[in-house]
């Protein structure tokens, strides 16, 4: 299996924290519920800034500079 991507707007929240916890802090900062959600697995990027009424292009960049790219 080859390693996901931090900027695939389709990978489930789980796995972007899971490979980059780093990006922990963004959901938190944002008082997002996501970490140690159960719906982690199955809800993306995506759909955290649809639930949460985030701008897609905000959110993406704020967690690739936690990840530091």
């Amino acid at each position: 299996m080859r390693h996901p991507r931090p900027d695939d707007l389709n990978l489930p929240l789980a796995d972007l924290m899971t490979y980059w916890p780093d990006t922990i802090q963004v959901f938190l900062r944002h008082k997002m519920l996501c970490v140690g959600c159960l719906i982690g697995p199955f809800h993306t990027i995506v759909d955290a800034c649809a639930e949460y009424d985030l701008d897609e292009s905000t959110f993406l960049a704020e967690l690739q500079e936690a990840i530091g790219i």
